[in-house]
């Protein structure tokens, strides 16, 4: 398989396409406005210690202080009188004083006139790992349950630890079935990113940022396994020197296979990861052989419809069907990963009769899905013809990220029509009436409701306004759209 990463950067957003022979499979955006302060560490200085509270405010070198409550605060054993459990029992005045330097976290970004809130546990995360500087414990997820796997994570951690301990680390669900070398190179990669941040934390004063969290581009290659990728292109000079720097440091296999994109083309018209995109978020994707697939995705859950479309076959229905359900799977397979689509998945494979495609049709579903790293579970087909799967939500949906829910139907993919429209208006004016008194009553409509007024249904506003005694006036408003409506009694 050959995989190639291509990096997109502008001003305000960095975008980054998976690219497996010549087909986009996943893509990841970060805008600048929505990085935020989580996961930055600051070395910091307290500028003021409130013990009714039991917090401090600690001057990190933001727009306002940040708060750290004792709670959050990783109090010695000393102090803490031999429990950790027992740090909110400790006056905060006894751990911090003004003036004092402290190593702090963010751990929710700043809110309205609120600052940011800290912590002094600091962690860095990587794919399978959680670095604790100066923790000695070691921890696995809860979410991984199998008593054999955890503790062979934890005795591949103390081994690789050493007799010294040292810090500690949390092995985290991704973790779970990863053989010893690809985790131990994520310990090796933690431990030089620490040792590399403690070094800018000795070298300068307090009030400023010592570490933050990578950059898109950068936690690509840190998450993604580099025996894998085939060449990484970024059309951004300067991001692209930043690569290579980190790489140089952390990843050095992967340097020779990075290199800065001058062309004049945009790099994301490249394998047609532009159009790919932009198809990425309709409902319809055509399958090669003429048949489609329908997605339709809630906040409950997705649904995947599988049509044969114009594809009619060469042999019997039966043999169409299973071809079609064959070419799905794998269709399916890849629009899970592009669009990054989590939660609950219902897919409506076409109706197969023969017990074997349903099992064929399932394994090709279970092989396409091998290549995706979010954690997926797949059922046998239920007696009503579907397969229910779950995917690990990672992080925001590509059409979330890309789309908010239309103005005109507010997200409900349709809006009323014009016939609906007109009669809801001739109900409100019926209740207007009796209970007020009025000369005459104005309706604000849009263009193609009060077309419609004066064609399809005059007659039945004729009737209208001879029924209640009243005349009628219609006005057009053009920014109403076909649902909205005023009745206005003058």
């Amino acid at each position: 398989m050959s995989d190639e990463i291509l990096v997109n950067v502008t001003p305000r957003e960095t975008r980054v396409a998976i690219v497996e022979n010549g087909l986009l499979q996943e893509v990841y955006i970060e805008r600048a406005k929505k990085r935020g302060l989580v996961g930055n560490i600051y070395k910091g200085t307290v500028s003021r210690v409130l013990p009714g509270m039991q917090a401090a405010f600690i001057d990190v070198g933001l727009e306002r202080t940040a708060f750290l409550h004792v709670a959050d605060i990783l109090v010695p054993e000393t102090q803490a009188d031999g429990g950790g459990d027992k740090r909110n029992e400790v006056a905060i005045s006894e751990i911090l004083r003004e003036g004092q330097e402290v190593l702090v976290q963010v751990i929710k970004d700043p809110l309205g006139s609120k600052g940011a809130r800290l912590t002094t546990h600091v962690t860095i995360p990587s794919r399978y790992l959680v670095l604790m500087p100066g923790v000695g414990n070691i921890g696995v997820s809860q979410k991984i349950e199998d008593p054999g796997e955890r503790e062979r994570l934890r005795a591949l951690i103390e081994e690789a630890r050493g007799e010294d301990g040292g810090d500690g680390f949390i092995v985290r669900t991704a973790a779970e079935g990863v053989g010893a070398g690809e985790i131990l190179d994520d310990m090796d990669f933690l431990r030089k990113l620490w040792a590399s941040t403690r070094d800018t934390i000795e070298d300068g004063g307090s009030g400023r940022l010592v570490y933050s969290a990578l950059p898109l581009a950068q936690r690509i290659l840190r998450d993604l396994p580099c025996e894998g990728i085939d060449k990484v292109r970024i059309d951004s000079r300067e991001t692209y020197q930043s690569v290579v720097e980190f790489a140089r440091k952390f990843i050095p296999d992967l340097v020779s296979r990075i290199e800065h994109y001058p062309g004049e083309r945009p790099i994301f018209d490249l394998n047609s990861v532009e159009d790919e995109i932009q198809k990425a978020l309709e409902h319809k994707v055509q399958l090669k052989s003429g048949g489609y697939l329908y997605i339709d995705q809630t906040e409950a859950m997705t649904t995947i419809d599988v049509n044969t479309g114009a594809f009619v076959g060469h042999r019997n229905l039966e043999e169409t069907i299973f071809k079609t359900n064959l070419e799905a799977a794998q269709a399916i397979a890849r629009q899970l990963r592009l669009r990054n689509l989590g939660g609950i998945i219902i897919l409506d494979f076409i109706d197969m009769v023969d017990e074997e495609h349903k099992r064929q049709v399932l394994r090709a579903l279970e092989k396409s899905l091998e290549a995706d790293r979010a954690r997926h579970c797949i059922c046998e087909v239920s007696p009503l013809g579907l397969v229910e799967m779950t995917r690990e939500r990672t992080r925001e949906s590509l059409e979330h990220i890309l789309c908010e829910p239309c103005p005109t139907c507010a997200g409900r993919g349709s809006i009323k029509t014009r016939e609906t429209t007109c009669y809801e208006i001739f109900r409100e004016i019926m209740r207007e009436a009796r209970q007020f008194e009025a000369q005459q009553f104005l309706v604000l409509a849009s263009q193609e409701v009060v077309d419609m007024l004066l064609d399809e249904e005059s007659t039945s506003v004729a009737e209208l306004e001879e029924f209640i005694g009243k005349p009628v006036k219609l006005q057009v408003e053009t920014h109403y759209t076909q649902e909205q409506f005023d009745v206005v009694m003058m």
